[in-house]
């Protein structure tokens, strides 16, 4: 193995050209030869640049709508061959083989084809072949091969070029790791995106890809090496958002503006403003009113100690009103749809926050797969996306629940879907006064929503705790009483639970007895 590696001849065939023509010149101003094929070729050629066609090389003319012209012992001998290997050397040379030194190639965009939405057979037009063969072949050889497959890596092999006559093995070897990287990343997009189409559920092989987006300074605590990948989703969220001002997200706010951005997205904004106050990837306050304002300050009031140093999502472009009140406090992250430059300007002034803009808010009910680690496995299911459907809730008690209690039961559900579990969530028109997450039982979680809704009303200046007249959700079934009456204790005159347990009975009648009207849904909502 030569080291550095001399360059004397290279292949270019590019789906995105970003960067090409400057790339050539260099190239071509260090000696380097170049081959091309189809629309790269032509770009070259336009642009004044000597470049010779594939099909010369290999005698053959580009074919099939372009499908066949690389897959050729000529390009991949080229690409293959042991330069200090006699064997390899000799056959190159009996069969007219020359030697490929650099091989330029990105793949057709088959990930951006599948999140512009088109169609079956464009998406499988869009699959490369002869790209990921050639990748893999330079991959390999990186002992005298150096493989590019992404313009941002063109500035690194320029500084490389200008230091020495050819690349060094440390480099090559880095590319190779990045090329196969990039296969394996087409190739998983490739399978998933089939899987879908043909409703394999479980597909016997799962493969779940990124592209970097960010090294982080630590992830979950400051010991553990983090970074931030994107899956090529267009999905209106945090990896897609537009950050306007503040410091680079953390693992932390990277999670909990993806929950809170999520649960706002529940509450379409052609039904009026909603606002969502995360902390620690659970609600601490949610809540609709007539205005973005309004509904920040409920969402607010709901737990103002833990909405310090959280997160806050709207559901409708931020303006300057709202913004005056966020403000108010220390705030981690703002992420809406849009926001008005007033608003942006408040923003300004509070250099520490972080405004995040994503153009439109995630479907809440599109099909996404969710994966978590285990030791030695993934547990892969399709995100919960459950809705239920007013009509088929099922009133169990002998009084049913008021209209305004009806509306009230349906928000605070919507709630507990994004709650850690054990959830019971306290609300009263249209707005969380009371939660309780990630308790062991369910009783515990139902007290220490009825607390939080006591010292709201003290730090609200009420004469009594909001949870008086509220309802409550609870994310999965009361197994026996007691969680169900905390409720009642507190106030609660209405709940939703999603029945189901072995004594649903005994609940339901500590129910009539307590006066409470409840609604089963035949839906859980675990969230772990």
């Amino acid at each position: 193995m030569q080291d550095p590696s001399p360059l004397d001849r290279a292949l270019l065939s590019v789906s995105d050209k970003t960067g090409l023509i400057d790339l050539a010149t260099a190239l071509i101003a260090r000696g380097v030869d170049l081959l091309s094929t189809g629309g790269t070729a032509r770009a070259l050629r336009e642009a004044g640049l000597p470049v010779r066609d594939v099909a010369e090389v290999t005698g053959f003319p580009e074919m099939m709508d372009g499908r066949v012209k690389t897959l050729h012992p000529m390009v991949h001998g080229g690409l293959l061959a042991l330069r200090d290997n006699p064997e390899h050397v000799a056959a190159m040379a009996a069969h007219g083989i020359g030697a490929i030194d650099l091989l330029v190639v990105n793949l057709y965009p088959f990930e951006a084809t599948v999140a512009a939405g088109a169609d079956y057979d464009i998406c499988v037009d869009n699959i490369d072949n002869g790209g990921p063969a050639m990748i893999r072949a330079a991959a390999k050889n990186h002992g005298a091969v150096t493989v590019l497959t992404d313009p941002s890596q063109y500035v690194g092999l320029l500084e490389e070029l200008g230091t020495q006559a050819g690349t060094t093995f440390a480099f090559r070897q880095r590319m190779a790791q990045a090329a196969y990287a990039r296969t394996a990343a087409y190739d998983a997009a490739v399978s998933n995106w089939m899987a879908r189409e043909a409703d394999i559920a479980t597909p016997p092989h799962r493969v779940f890809a990124g592209t970097l987006a960010q090294e982080m300074r630590y992830g979950e605590n400051p010991h553990q090496p983090a970074a931030f990948y994107r899956d090529g989703s267009n999905r209106p969220g945090v990896a897609t958002a537009t950050q306007h001002q503040g410091k680079a997200l953390s693992y932390n706010n990277i999670n909990d503006t993806d929950a809170a951005f999520e649960l706002v997205a529940e509450f379409a904004a052609a039904e009026g403003p909603a606002v969502a106050i995360v902390k620690h990837a659970n609600p601490c306050g949610v809540a609709r009113r007539a205005t973005l304002r309004e509904a920040y300050r409920a969402a607010f009031d709901c737990d103002r100690t833990s909405a310090f140093g959280g997160i806050v999502a709207l559901n409708m472009p931020l303006d300057a009103a709202t913004a005056e009140e966020i403000v108010q406090i220390f705030t981690e992250v703002v992420i809406a749809p849009d926001a008005t430059p007033e608003a942006r300007d408040i923003f300004a002034a509070k250099k520490n926050l972080r405004l995040l803009t994503t153009g439109a808010l995630p479907n809440p009910r599109q099909r996404i797969t969710a994966f978590k680690q285990v030791a030695g496995g993934l547990l892969v299911q399709d995100k919960d996306t459950g809705q239920i459907d007013p009509e088929l809730l099922e009133v169990v008690t002998r009084r049913a629940p008021t209209a305004q209690e009806m509306r009230d039961l349906r928000f605070a559900w919507t709630v507990a879907k994004h709650t850690k579990s054990n959830a019971i969530i306290y609300a009263k028109d249209n707005a969380t006064v009371g939660i309780g997450a990630g308790q062991m039982s369910r009783v515990d979680s139902s007290t220490i929503a009825a607390l939080k809704a006591a010292r709201m009303g003290a730090e609200c200046g009420l004469s009594e705790t909001p949870a008086q007249g509220s309802v409550v959700a609870s994310d999965a079934f009361f197994p026996f009483a007691d969680g169900l009456l905390a409720a009642a204790d507190a106030g609660a005159t209405a709940v939703i639970q999603p029945g189901g347990s072995m004594r649903d009975a005994e609940v339901i009648e500590a129910a009539d007895e307590a006066g409470l009207a409840m609604v089963f849904t035949g839906m859980r909502h675990f969230r772990h």
